[in-house]
């Protein structure tokens, strides 16, 4: 019998105590041994709990039990959940853990304390997908060209209703609120960092990149308009929030933000709160896994797959590849990338005024792909909406701070990056 202590019991905690004394019969014939939860960690003793397990309100008493085989981490937060996991860790426990945070900053750190004991983390990237044994073993005689994936259900939801209902961010905003779908500070799922997180992972598997979420573009979804998805509809676009890895030239770019990707890609077509990952192996081509990403029957389901990954003995490096195996490739910086733009401006309605908009882009080498022009609020006033062909970001930013200095330029200048 393996015993399975659980570090917090909420919503995916009482989802893993659930279902492992539910299913334990088709557990037990796919792991080949009885796996029982033994215990869980609450902050409140008093508040009631829908499981049939011991509750402490002591981390430590976990792992420090000898009647504990595996430690589940499922707490949140990165210092604390550090700290145990790395206790669990050298006391030689096995640990699996959903906490994107924690790998985020601390998964070099982890996987050199972990050495040969098994420390698994599906859960932490795309709920129910299994996208982590994907890239550490389905995909391992490939080399990874890219990833791009739907990283966050919160924001695909509200970009679904913008582009196929009409709906105003404001408004979608406040309804996932009411759907408990976003937070009352939405920020961490809006902003992009939560996708950021998943991105580094995955990442780190991928490439060998050991980046923090400080060293990388992320943004969210905040400033989408509904001229933004108007636009998009017209060029054969959606607007999606992606979490985008992929080699170019000796270096890797890993990146957050709202994107226009052509109405025609597969992941173009993921809507509602479900994710997806597209990934493209040099030798496979391009794969597609796609599912809920989040929730607590989904996430549990991911958590409890690599409890019985370890019961069956299956551990290997913890990110896939042997330390010192270094795949020789950089992060590229920020200014560094290379990709098409989509730019909205609001200028004075009057002869010249395009000329010197593409005059000044012009002088930072960036041409311009297709043109829209649509009236605004204003009489004197009209919406000037291009894409660019590709350039780099550094260019692209000091052009649109050129832009903003134009007289005949009557607020800022929205950017959204292009993928095809």
């Amino acid at each position: 019998m393996v015993k399975v202590g659980i570090l917090g019991i909420g919503t995916v905690g009482e989802s893993v105590a659930r279902i492992l004394l539910e299913n334990a019969d088709v557990i037990e014939a796919r792991a080949g041994r009885k796996i029982v939860p033994v215990i869980g960690v609450v902050r409140d003793l008093k508040k009631p709990r829908n499981v049939e397990i011991a509750l402490t309100d002591d981390p430590m008493e976990v792992i420090e039990s000898a009647d504990v085989d595996i430690v589940v981490e499922l707490m949140g937060g990165i210092e604390e959940p550090y700290r145990l996991v790395r206790e669990a860790l050298k006391a030689g426990k096995p640990v699996v853990t959903a906490n994107k945070a924690l790998l985020a900053y601390y998964r070099y750190e982890l996987q050199e304390i972990a050495g040969s004991t098994p420390l698994f983390y599906e859960a932490s990237v795309a709920g129910g997908i299994p996208i982590i044994g994907a890239l550490r073993n389905g995909l391992s005689a490939n080399h990874i060209e890219s990833i791009k994936g739907i990283m966050n259900g919160t924001c695909n939801y509200m970009l679904t209703r913008m582009i196929v209902d009409g709906v105003a961010y404001e408004e979608v905003l406040r309804e996932a609120q009411e759907l408990g779908y976003a937070e009352a500070d939405p920020t961490f799922d809006v902003g992009g960092f939560d996708a950021a997180h998943k991105l580094l992972i995955l990442g780190s598997i991928a490439y060998g990149i050991d980046a923090r979420p400080e060293d990388i573009i992320i943004e969210g979804i905040e400033e989408i308009s509904s001229t933004d998805v108007e636009f998009a509809k017209e060029f054969g676009y959606e607007i999606k929030l992606l979490g985008i890895a992929k080699k170019v030239d000796g270096g890797v770019e890993m990146r957050v933000h709202a994107t226009m990707i052509p109405s025609s890609s597969m992941i173009a077509k993921v809507d509602g709160v479900m994710n997806a990952v597209s990934v493209v192996g040099d030798r496979v081509g391009e794969t597609m896994f796609y599912g809920p990403g989040a929730g607590g029957d989904a996430t549990a389901s991911a958590v409890i797959a690599d409890i019985v990954e370890i019961v069956r003995g299956n551990s290997g490096p913890m990110l896939g590849y042997k330390k010192g195996l270094e795949s020789g490739l950089r992060l590229v910086g920020k200014e560094e990338i290379v990709t098409q733009y989509y730019l909205k401006l609001k200028v004075v309605d009057r002869p010249g005024v395009l000329a010197a908009v593409t005059s000044t882009l012009g002088e930072y080498g960036i041409s311009i792909e297709s043109m829209l022009q649509k009236p605004s609020t204003l009489a004197d006033r009209v919406r000037l909406l291009f894409t660019t062909h590709s350039c780099r970001e550094a260019e692209m930013l000091a052009a649109i701070e050129a832009l903003k200095a134009l007289d005949v330029v009557d607020e800022k200048v929205t950017m959204i990056r292009i993928e095809k």
